[in-house]
């Protein structure tokens, strides 16, 4: 078929806040810059109250300028779903865009796009983030396959997820697409500045965790490694910026235990996309000591600010990171992230990953999705 004229993405867009609202957002925006009429159908209600581990869903940022985007879906109404199918199955979009991050979604996603495609013109085409999930419940298989069978083509962000999907259906159209860059958070501003405006000592180096923490996100091995002796006698402390999707108490009792309380900064509100280069510029090193993974957005944050990273070998996080060139790969083991980090700064790695890294990025651009989509259409 000819490159879609006519699209809609059905998922989290503004008011909704996060990464997935972000990326959504950024891909229909590229669409747009193409010159398609390319639309958003957001969340009237994304999870329900007592589903969501947060303080809120909702962004305290502006809504994007020049990007329509329709707050129509309701993710637990049966009811809602063939509304919002039989609409767009009248408007008949030439092309459906879903990405798909858990199980819980698949019957509201699946229904409405089995509507949907019952136009004999839309093709739905689902970009996923992760098909097996990192924390596994009754059922997610059956989901799974549900939402799969009602799609036209997928776009795997990571090969381990390519492989997964392989497990789930072997005949459904499939292509990788590295997880774009995320370039939507302003340039980099110098670290002098960065620091001031967190209100942070300009005499310490600083390492960052970033995003919303998960117990498959590894930041209790983080917090053991700066417990380690060598890192303890440094002038480094560690940034944790995120919002608790967990339960918080065992990662105070690792600072508690290991006396961090002055190596350790806990920022753990929710940081708008407004303040993200603040983090990033103020640190050296990112780092992303998961325990499981398929692909990760803070990656692509990282490499758009030029940080070097360090990452574990889980999953399909060592695609994005060449070790020893942008950043450490290392196994998910307290000893051995420290250990990297402690080379980080003795060897003065921080330049050369930098640099490394800004030739790196340059590989994952929104066009490069745009036109893995358009040749899975063909």
């Amino acid at each position: 078929m000819n490159a879609p004229e006519k699209i809609v993405l059905i998922g989290s867009a503004h008011p909704l806040r996060g990464g997935l609202a972000t990326f959504n957002e950024r891909l229909i925006r590229e669409y747009r810059t193409n010159g398609a009429n390319a639309f958003i159908y957001t969340f009237s209600l994304q999870y329900p109250s007592i589903l969501f581990p947060g303080k809120t869903q909702i962004s305290s940022e502006p809504a994007p300028e020049n990007l329509p985007i329709h707050v129509k879906v309701n993710s637990i109404n049966p009811f809602n779903w063939i509304k919002v199918g039989l609409d767009l199955r009248k408007q008949k979009p030439d092309l459906v865009i879903v990405k798909f991050w858990m199980p819980f979604m698949a019957p509201c996603f699946g229904t409405i796009c089995r509507i949907i495609r019952g136009n004999k013109h839309s093709k739905v085409i689902t970009i996923i983030d992760n098909i097996i999930p990192h924390e596994h419940r009754p059922g997610d298989r059956l989901l799974s396959d549900y939402w799969i069978g009602s799609v036209d083509g997928c776009v795997a962000m990571s090969k381990s997820v390519m492989d997964d999907l392989e497990k789930i259906d072997n005949r459904k159209p499939k292509r990788y697409c590295p997880h774009p860059l995320y370039d939507n958070f302003g340039d980099p501003i110098p670290k002098p500045e960065a620091l001031s405006r967190l209100n942070l000592d300009q005499d310490f180096r600083y390492v960052l965790f970033f995003g919303f923490i998960r117990d498959y996100k590894g930041l209790d091995l983080l917090l053991e490694a700066f417990a380690d002796d060598r890192l303890k006698q440094r002038k480094i402390k560690l940034l944790v910026a995120g919002e608790f999707y967990c339960d918080p108490k065992p990662y105070q009792d690792i600072i508690n235990k290991h006396h961090l309380e002055d190596q350790v900064i806990m920022s753990n509100d929710f940081i708008p996309d407004s303040k993200v280069l603040n983090y990033f510029c103020a640190a050296d090193l990112v780092v992303q000591p998961y325990k499981s993974a398929t692909q990760s957005g803070v990656t692509q944050i990282a490499y758009h600010f030029n940080k070097p990273m360090i990452i574990t070998d889980v999953g399909g996080l060592a695609e994005f990171v060449p070790h020893e060139k942008a950043g450490y790969v290392v196994n998910p083991e307290p000893t051995e992230i420290a250990s990297a980090i402690i080379r980080f700064y003795d060897e003065n790695r921080e330049a050369e990953f930098a640099a490394n890294a800004s030739v790196e990025k340059q590989k994952y651009s929104w066009g490069n999705m745009v036109d893995t989509i358009d040749n899975l259409l063909k």
